[in-house]
């Protein structure tokens, strides 16, 4: 595994609180001359420490207020695992799946903008995906903590 040190990672901190932080202010920030930060940053984007570079949407905004954690256990595995996913990866609707141990099988995160919208996604899309067994939505009422930066 490729190693960083305390300056990679303290780039890696910054990154993560705004990734339009230009290399000159990321460089004043940490003490350090432009040219090595550059190099460093590219370093990592090359070795797969930073994977992209995105904006985070406001959800409101967009109107995509409306989240639910939905739980989803196959009644047969074996061929239906893989087929699952890949009408998974078709559903804009979904912005996270895991597929997970234990009794339930996948865990989607769903971002729509009503309760209305999301019945409608369960019904018309996702309960028409073959061999789903239980389907369980946890909906969310209120938003307590969010990040995207890992503890590094």
């Amino acid at each position: 595994m490729d190693t960083i040190d305390e300056i990679d990672k303290a780039i890696l901190r910054e990154l993560q609180k705004n990734a339009k932080i230009t290399t000159k202010e990321l460089a004043s920030t940490l003490n350090l001359t432009i040219s090595p930060v550059y190099e460093r940053i590219k370093r990592l984007e090359s070795l797969g420490f930073i994977k992209e570079y995105v904006a985070v949407l406001n959800k409101d905004k967009i109107n995509k207020p409306f989240i639910s954690y939905c739980q989803v256990s196959m009644r047969y595995h074996e061929e239906y695992i893989d087929k699952f996913q890949e009408e998974i990866l078709k559903l804009e609707e979904v912005q996270e799946c895991y597929h997970i141990a234990g009794q339930i099988d996948f865990l989607l995160k769903i971002n729509v903008g009503s309760i209305e919208e999301y019945h409608d996604f369960i019904r018309y899309k996702l309960s028409k995906i073959p061999n789903i067994g239980i389907l369980n939505s946890a909906i969310v009422l209120k938003e307590i903590k969010h990040t995207y930066a890992y503890n590094i």
